[in-house]
């Protein structure tokens, strides 16, 4: 499969924020949002195939218990059941991070990290006429999510980019039919800057206060910025 980097950090969103971990970012993604903060990964995929013999020996160089399978959209990547498994069966903890466009299908996980697109990730209409409308057309899917949510432990991460969308995910939890508590809900400030973070968790805290949902900052920008392998 097409990997755009394996990398060894700390969980910087979630509630494993700050455990070490082992990051493999596959390249390939079937959305594509305006704010993509790994368009390596997403808009343009770059990489080199990988077998996944040789992701395994990758993962295993490094001395955490923690594997988070990333993108672009990893769910999309060939043989990444496969590799799932594969990394289940040497006793690691997976994190799968996906847009949740793509049922589950059995595959192994231990924390289903799941981040449905809002109306704020579409790509722009006149530039991008197509991907725009298979974008729209993807990025939320209530069955699959609930395939997720009835087989899988796991957390919602919405990107906010202003405070209406915080409205928009109140409908789109509703449209589940499902009880999910509200600490189960992580909304993150969207930003690729530390100062842009700043300034919108601001009044993004104070909207997680007033709606009950959890504050996700963002440890990696806090730490690093906007760059790669971090």
């Amino acid at each position: 499969m097409l990997i755009a980097e394996i990398f060894y950090s700390v969980q910087g969103e979630g509630e494993l924020t700050g455990v070490p971990s082992v990051f493999v970012r596959t390249s390939g993604c079937n959305l594509r949002c305006a704010w993509c903060d790994t368009p390596y990964a997403s808009w343009n995929p770059e990489g080199r195939p990988h077998t996944v013999d040789e992701i395994v020996a990758e993962v295993e160089r490094h001395p955490c218990e923690h594997v988070v399978l990333t993108g672009g959209e990893p769910m999309i990547a060939p043989q990444i059941r496969e590799l799932a498994a594969e990394l289940k069966m040497l006793g690691y903890h997976i994190t799968i991070e996906t847009a949740a466009t793509v049922a589950p299908d059995g595959i192994a996980c231990d924390l289903a990290s799941l981040s449905p697109k809002l109306l704020n990730a579409a790509p722009d209409r006149v530039t991008h006429p197509e991907w725009h409308r298979r974008h729209e057309a993807a990025r939320w899917q209530p069955e699959v999510v609930r395939h997720w949510l009835d087989h899988y432990a796991y957390q919602f991460k919405f990107v906010v980019a202003a405070p209406t969308d915080v409205d928009e995910i109140e409908g789109m939890l509703k449209k589940l039919g499902r009880e999910i508590p509200r600490h189960k809900v992580q909304l993150m400030p969207e930003a690729r800057t530390l100062a842009a973070m700043r300034d919108r968790a601001n009044w993004l805290v104070e909207l997680c206060k007033s709606r009950g949902f959890r504050y996700a900052h963002r440890l990696h920008i806090e730490l690093w910025g906007n760059k790669r392998g971090v």
